[in-house]
């Protein structure tokens, strides 16, 4: 388990719960990712925008501060294309994305949310699996 870093996935994880938090009380509004992409073009752009910039400019300045970790991405670019587009696909059949359900929903006791969260833990298991150990991955 050389990837186990159960200290910063907390601090990240609070700061995560703290940043929907402060949009739920600050705004009336809850923190999915997709919802939030997909209702920029409406009366209220700014905060959106704002929102947005800052899940693109935080991991810039974390990597200015304390370095860029590595990263190995051993899938090529059509893969990442078609996943991309099968997660987008997917927050639209399911009514949102796991920020929306996982961190928001499940905070407000949504059986909406328990229902698509549970779902989406069960196809990354499966895939975990199949990948792992059908496909030899």
């Amino acid at each position: 388990m050389e990837n186990f870093t159960p200290v910063p996935a907390a601090i990240g994880g609070a700061l995560i719960g703290l940043s929907a938090a402060l949009l739920w009380i600050t705004n009336g509004r809850i923190a999915g990712i997709s919802g939030i992409l997909g209702g920029a073009s409406g009366n209220d752009l700014g905060w959106r925008l704002t929102f947005l910039a800052g899940l693109v400019a935080a991991p810039l300045l974390y990597a200015v501060a304390a370095g860029a970790p590595a990263v190995a991405i051993q899938a090529g670019p059509a893969t990442l294309v078609v996943a991309g587009l099968l997660v987008g696909f997917g927050t639209r059949l399911g009514g949102g994305c796991t920020s929306g359900h996982g961190v928001c929903g499940l905070a407000r006791l949504s059986r909406r949310s328990v229902v698509a969260t549970s779902l989406f833990m069960a196809a990354a298991a499966a895939t975990v699996f199949l990948t792992r150990h059908v496909a030899g991955g």
